[in-house]
């Protein structure tokens, strides 16, 4: 056996080697998103099948079907944001010192009630199981709280023809302390909303979905 043979074998190994860690700890992860395991396993496979695929095509001209390029792991820790914890793997403590708070107001124009109602009342259909008989809804307002409620809270819920969007704002900024919900009444609108002494604007977007596209884009929005 040549030495170039004895390479190619040691190389072949470490790729078996790599594969059999980055299994192990995918396993170990069951799951979890950007586990900084999984993303140092994957690298060592990542190389290992490079290296072999390069001295595979030294010896006899030869490739693999693994499309692959070597990867330096601390310039691809910098670029994707993993890996850099400490010697131990933790994650660097930088919390942020204040609270970010997002609040949206988006008003709408109902142009025809029976029909916002007819599509509230479909939503409430389909959440409901089939034996229940779906109460009615009644009003504008009680529809587009079912609106929200079946598409989760979110405002793409209410992205309908049954509903003209309006002017709308957004604004965010750093608060003292999280919202405490069970500090307001259920019918309070304003409390939760309300801005402490202490806390920041960040910046505000104003929306305008029907400005005019020859009107400059800084009249949508501004910030402080």
């Amino acid at each position: 056996m040549t030495d170039q043979h004895a390479q190619l074998d040691a190389a072949l190994e470490r790729v078996i080697e790599a594969a059999r860690g980055h299994l192990a700890a995918v396993k170990a992860a069951e799951g979890r998103v950007d586990d900084d395991n999984v993303w140092q396993a994957y690298v060592a496979l990542n190389n290992a099948s490079f290296a072999y695929d390069e001295l595979l095509l030294d010896a006899f001209g030869e490739v693999t079907p693994w499309d692959v390029d070597s990867i330096d792991p601390d310039e691809a820790d910098e670029r994707f944001g993993v890996g850099l914890g400490g010697a131990d793997g933790a994650e660097p403590g930088d919390p942020h010192p204040r609270v970010l708070s997002v609040r949206q107001r988006r008003d709408y124009r109902v142009p025809s009630v029976a029909a916002l109602i007819r599509v509230a009342e479909a939503a409430r259909r389909a959440a409901a199981p089939e034996d229940d008989e779906s109460a009615p809804v009644e009003g504008v307002g009680e529809a587009v709280l079912e609106l929200l409620q079946s598409g989760d809270g979110s405002l793409g819920a209410l992205d309908i023809p049954e509903l003209e969007p309006l002017d709308g704002v957004v604004m965010v900024s750093e608060v003292g302390t999280p919202v405490d919900l069970e500090s307001f009444d259920d019918d309070d609108a304003a409390g939760p909303f309300q801005p402490a002494a202490d806390d920041r604007l960040v910046g505000r977007l104003d929306e305008h979905p029907f400005l005019d596209h020859d009107h400059d884009h800084d009249e949508a929005g501004h910030s402080h």
